[in-house]
């Protein structure tokens, strides 16, 4: 706890709270014995524009990171800062938890969180992206699903599922949904089925309720219907991933193709293995697989393995299917075999780290992952359209002379964005190869 500054010569407002913070620098310069609206408007504030809130939510950059600063209740703000403690802790998807200030004399607290890079709110997302069917809105809804999956598996219980309390991120060809609020959630060892069926029912009504505000605050009532067709449709997804993942399939006995056919569609998913169970079924004719899987990060932690890059899981899914194809125009072209090490560095070297040097000047503060995870689909969608592998070069050309769209950034403020913001250095400009 740190109390450096209590009967400093402190601005008028209360005494000093009760201050935790996991980071100290300017952090400890901030007017905490103040409520968070009489903050000077000297300090960095950001403007972010966000839906409705019980409470009040600022943006504050300090040392270079943006965060979100949150007025609440004493035991809502305490009870939600160990939440997303936990979270983090056991690699769930959520906001990262930076310190609270508790303020006893006016049962009132400041949670901060760090605000997730390169994510988007719901509404500025539906903006962006094509409204009705499509595979946007259909990933947005999946997004969803899995996250509240995942929560349910670390036995975590929302509580107060929406679109309004996650923030997306474009993962490669998906989208990854993250908690942003936890005022309602719970932790517990594992979730009742009545517990998951209840979280489930919230979301799905929270999901239509959502989707149909974005409907008519963009004058299209034509898409209510469809809102609750979608908000119905996280239900079916939900319940499928999970039967998925809890499945005991009966195979034949002794077919371990079919075993690991399994054990591969669970890895495709994102999920690594971290235990199976064979149990004789039916007088020995059959087995019976039960498996147990970890996080969903299969693919990341493989990328990270092999090349040093963190990713998010659908962004490593895309890179390592580049490395593999890249390794095996190696081993054709120099008629040897290519160790997985050797391709790995020279994908970086000679494929990845020219392709974001092309893209860095038009990124405008985009992941510089995700535009290349951008490219390649670009790749395969021309591919597709001309019946053969038209190449990264032709497909980086492109996309560069199409202005790099991406669903996030309009096309017509890119460039400006991009002249105004300093670009966030690459994970490939700290490497030394």
């Amino acid at each position: 706890m740190t109390d450096a500054r209590a009967g400093a010569g402190a601005p008028s407002g209360g005494p000093f709270p009760l201050l935790r913070l996991r980071r100290t620098g300017a952090l400890l310069d901030l007017p905490w014995e103040l409520p968070l609206g009489d903050w000077p408007d000297t300090l960095a504030f950001r403007e972010i524009p966000v839906g409705p809130s019980r409470h009040l939510v600022r943006f504050l950059v300090v040392d270079g990171t943006l965060l979100a600063l949150k007025e609440e209740p004493i035991r809502v703000a305490e009870s939600e800062y160990e939440v997303l403690n936990h979270l983090e802790r056991v690699d769930l998807p959520a906001v990262t938890p930076i310190g609270i200030a508790r303020q006893p004399v006016t049962d009132s607290a400041i949670l901060v969180t760090e605000y997730l890079a390169h994510s988007l709110q719901f509404r500025r997302l539906l903006q962006r992206f094509p409204l009705g069917p499509g595979p946007y809105r259909g990933r947005l809804l999946d997004a969803m699903a899995w996250l509240l999956v995942d929560l349910h598996r670390g036995g975590v219980y929302w509580g107060d599922c929406s679109l309004a309390n996650t923030l997306f991120r474009r993962d490669g060809d998906r989208i990854q949904a993250f908690l942003v609020d936890a005022e309602t959630s719970e932790v517990h060892p594992s979730l009742s089925d009545g517990q998951r069926a209840f979280d489930l029912e919230i979301l799905v009504e929270n999901v239509g309720y959502g989707l149909a505000d974005v409907a008519m605050l963009q004058g299209r009532p034509e898409d209510l219907d469809a809102a609750v067709n979608d908000a119905e449709s996280v239900r079916d997804r939900y319940t499928a991933i999970w039967r998925e993942l809890h499945a005991e399939p009966k195979l034949p006995a002794g077919d371990r193709q079919a075993i690991r056919a399994q054990l591969r569609r669970l890895n495709e998913l994102g999920f690594a293995v971290d235990e199976i169970e064979v149990i004789p079924a039916d007088g020995g004719s059959q087995v019976k697989l039960r498996v147990t899987t970890t996080n969903r990060a299969f693919h990341a932690h493989e990328l990270e393995r092999l090349t040093g890059l963190r990713a998010l899981e659908g962004q490593a899914r895309l890179l390592l299917n580049d490395l593999r194809e890249y390794r095996a125009w190696l081993e054709i072209h120099e008629h040897r075999h290519v160790t997985d090490a050797a391709a790995a560095r020279r994908w970086r070297r000679n494929v990845l780290n020219p392709a974001l040097r092309r893209l860095r000047p038009v990124l405008a503060g985009r992941d510089p992952i995700q535009a290349y995870c951008d490219v390649l689909e670009h790749k395969w969608l021309l591919s597709e359209r001309a019946h053969k592998d038209v190449g990264l070069d032709a497909a980086m050309e492109a996309y560069l002379a199409e202005g790099a769209p991406a669903p996030e950034v309009p096309p017509a403020t890119a460039a400006a964005d991009a002249a105004r913001e300093p670009l966030p250095a690459t994970p490939v400009d700290d490497l030394r190869q």
